[in-house]
């Protein structure tokens, strides 16, 4: 019995350092929206507004300098990041590029996020994207 005291006390140690940054694994979540602006093809007169259904968006955990998971949104252009820990994340969709003169460009448009606490649902807000 003596000899499994040190046993037991180290892997409560080794348990209790082991701090999980941002990423998969929590009770939090992350939840946003994404609206299109539609334009011309040269984006010089907007044509309507709509929900943005089928949305590709990422999710960037911390100091990740790349994607750790995306989704795309539901018909009503809203999604939700789930399973989430504390941490910092950067959230992300792509919108057409107005600065360019053709039709293929595309920049992010990223809100930085932060989950605090356990069993959070943070809004991310609103992500105006604009297609032509």
């Amino acid at each position: 019995m003596i000899r499994s005291i040190p046993f037991v006390f180290l892997l409560a140690v080794i348990l209790v350092s082991c701090k999980k940054g941002p990423g998969e694994g929590g009770s939090s979540s992350i939840t946003g929206y994404v609206k299109v602006v539609q334009y011309n093809a040269f984006y010089t007169q907007v044509l309507g507004e709509h929900d943005g259904a089928d949305e590709e968006v990422f999710i960037i955990y911390g100091d990740d300098i790349s994607y750790g998971d995306r989704l795309w949104t539901s018909p009503d252009g809203r999604f939700e990041f789930k399973y989430l820990r504390k941490g910092n994340y950067r959230v992300y969709v792509y919108s057409g590029d107005t600065t360019l003169s053709d039709t293929v460009g595309k920049i992010p448009v990223i809100h930085n996020v932060e989950i605090t606490g356990n069993d959070q649902v943070v809004d991310a807000g609103t992500f105006i994207i604009k297609r032509n």
